[in-house]
């Protein structure tokens, strides 16, 4: 009786053991992922603060790091000072100009007595009161005025000409400047090394106090808030899924039980390729399978690299 008994809990335990496994049967299965950002230093220097720990959660946008910028500041002085020597270099013509013109204006003064004068002669003239000679030196003289007025009108196009390309030439580099002081000022800004997105540090490469140089990785941050399993299927399964469609994730809690989760396919592979070495599919057998990607909401218990099963119904 007793025998009999036991056998029949035996067989009823195993008759519901085998009912639970055959339910959690997966349809397909896979490694959990996540798109890792490794964050670089963009200038070259001294690391004066790095605030980071493994595991540590960091904001987007936080300042995590900040690079020695005397070098860079003495450069941007350095050019700034080397704008302000152009100034210094160009001339000003208006005192040339301003002395032309002067002159200018006493040979007008100097014309109109001269023109005045030789109507006057032109009148006495007609009563024979003067020679032919005196008009002759009055015309000579007008003439000769408005040459002089003439030239000193050409020497100011000629020195502000000359000026202005002299000018030209120092001032030529005056842009080239701006933009080198422009360079320098990014250059500045970069030395605050600035958080890309909101995630935990999985790995940290470098130290406060180490040099660093441009493209150096300086740690390495995911956002694990929502991991992605990739998961491999066969091609008779390609049927039974499509994209955002809502399935169960199964992850191992203990020996014998699984934890469940909501997930959706956002990607399925248009290409097949050679069962992967460490994934085995439903059907084992498969030489081709296709990948997916299915999207998991992370409540802190799933991890990069744990292994993961699917069920589409």
């Amino acid at each position: 009786m007793k025998v009999s008994i036991f056998l029949y809990v035996s067989i009823l335990y195993l008759t519901i053991y085998g009912c639970t496994a055959g339910n959690m049967s997966s349809d397909a299965s896979g490694t959990f992922e996540c798109d890792e950002v490794i964050v670089s230093s963009e200038t070259a220097g001294k690391i004066l603060k790095l605030d980071i720990e493994e595991g540590s959660m960091i904001k987007k946008d936080s300042i995590v790091a900040i690079i020695d910028s005397v070098p860079l500041k003495l450069q941007k002085q350095q050019v700034e000072a080397t704008i302000g020597a152009l100034h210094k270099k160009t001339m000003d013509v208006r005192p040339q100009v301003q002395l032309l013109e002067d002159q200018i204006n006493v040979l007008k003064v100097q014309l109109a007595n001269a023109e005045t004068e030789r109507a006057r002669t032109e009148r006495m003239l007609k009563d024979d009161a003067v020679t032919q000679k005196q008009l002759d030196d009055w015309n000579n003289q007008i003439d000769l005025l408005n040459r002089q007025i003439e030239v000193a009108k050409q020497q100011i196009n000629v020195q502000r000409t000359t000026t202005g390309t002299q000018n030209s030439t120092v001032m030529s580099e005056y842009k080239p400047l701006q933009e080198s002081v422009a360079q320098l000022q990014d250059q500045l800004r970069r030395t605050c090394v600035s958080n890309p997105i909101n995630g935990t540090v999985l790995t940290k490469y470098a130290m406060a106090g180490e040099i660093t140089a441009p493209g150096k990785a300086l740690y390495k941050i995911a956002d694990l808030s929502v991991i992605t399993l990739r998961a491999y299927i066969t091609g008779t399964q390609l049927s039974q899924i499509k994209l955002n469609q809502q399935v169960h994730v199964l992850v191992d809690s203990g020996a014998t039980k699984y934890r469940t989760y909501a997930g959706l396919i956002t990607w399925i592979s248009d290409k097949a390729e050679f069962t992967p070495k460490t994934i085995q599919t439903k059907e084992e057998r498969a030489d081709l399978v296709y990948a997916i990607k299915i999207r998991v909401k992370n409540d802190g218990y799933l991890k990069i690299g744990m292994y993961g099963e699917v069920k589409f119904n």
